[in-house]
């Protein structure tokens, strides 16, 4: 038996199982036709990516912001900082400063909006780590993620397909000694070195942290200089899903930013759950 398999036997119990929510990316340019598509398609959420560009400035301005994805409701809304070379661990003291500004800006602005969750990266747009400090990446996460509580926001830190976060040993000292949340890509899961050389397996990225793993990023895989692949059939992903399912990670977000590619996930999530919820069916005699 492996670890995570002990491990989430803890959480397991014979009740029945909850359905998780499925989220989609915000790839369109207005908020109501983002919400139409959105509910439309079978989706629960949305998962708000922040563009550093557009961020809202005065006071006014936020208000607005706050008003405007009030439009989402009842769609849950979860927040994303995919910010390159934003970095808090920065071997610049200046850079790294900046950063920490930048992110406890966002933590306001998610919290006026009532959010819960916020993902950040270390190291996303970086070709290599060496601007990096891994001794200030750490306090700085910390000072961070203790923000983020002060203002009832959880910081989950995603796995990326290289650096740092891309090998689960080093994920798994970030996350503990800084006591950030977890933000699990499973396509970046699958295309990284430490993975596809099978020194680590893919629930190496989870198995420390089944209880704070709380967004999920599904897709098949990342390709360099392509972005991010659907899965073409359920066993693409199939062992994958299984493993979320087991830590009762209950956000999915089908992170794909275009039409076909992210209602092809789709179909293929809905027949893993439709599976899924037969299986349970059979063995309780009971459906979700």
């Amino acid at each position: 038996m492996s670890l995570l398999t002990k491990n989430v036997a803890v959480a397991q119990n014979s009740q029945r199982p909850v359905k998780p929510k499925l989220a989609m990316c915000n790839f369109f340019s207005g908020i109501n036709k983002l919400r139409q598509f959105a509910i439309e398609n079978g989706f629960s959420g949305i998962d708000w990516s922040f563009d550093v560009s557009t961020l809202p400035g005065a006071p006014a301005e936020e208000s607005k912001w706050v008003r405007d994805l009030s439009v989402f409701e009842p769609l849950e809304v979860r927040y994303h900082c995919p910010f390159h070379q934003q970095d808090l661990g920065h071997e610049d003291p200046a850079q790294a400063k900046a950063a920490q500004v930048l992110f406890r800006r966002v933590i306001r602005l998610v919290a006026r909006a009532k959010g819960k969750y916020l993902t950040i990266h270390i190291g996303l747009g970086h070709d290599s780590t060496e601007p990096l400090s891994w001794k200030a990446t750490i306090d700085n996460l910390e000072q961070l993620v203790q923000y983020g509580t002060s203002h009832g926001v959880r910081i989950c830190l995603e796995n990326l397909v290289w650096g740092w976060t891309s090998k689960p040993n080093l994920f798994e000292k970030l996350i503990r000694e800084s006591g950030a949340a977890v933000t699990f890509d499973i396509g970046h899961a699958h295309a990284c070195e430490s993975v596809q050389n099978q020194y680590y397996a893919v629930e190496d990225f989870v198995t420390p942290h089944f209880d704070r793993t709380f967004n999920a990023h599904i897709y098949h895989t990342e390709i360099s200089g392509v972005g991010h692949i659907p899965p073409s059939r359920l066993e693409d992903i199939k062992d994958r899903l299984t493993i979320l399912e087991n830590i009762s990670c209950m956000w999915w977000v089908l992170e794909l930013r275009e039409i076909d590619g992210l209602l092809q996930t789709k179909k293929v999530i809905d027949e893993y759950l439709e599976k899924t919820n037969e299986n349970h069916s059979c063995s309780s005699g009971r459906s979700w």
